[in-house]
């Protein structure tokens, strides 16, 4: 399962945006996010990513 947030950041003359994404623990089932800052184009490659 993947959450992509729509919010953009812009810093300057770069546009960013900040993907969130659930990932499953395999010891203990659990979900955790995990956030990263990057350009809109490699958005679906970090969300396409296990």
């Amino acid at each position: 399962m993947a959450k992509k947030s729509v919010a953009s950041l812009q810093t300057g003359s770069k546009r960013l945006t900040k993907a969130i994404k659930m990932v499953k623990s395999p010891k203990s089932g659990a979900y955790t996010f995990v956030e990263s800052v990057m350009s809109p184009d490699k958005v679906n490659e970090f969300l396409a990513k296990k």
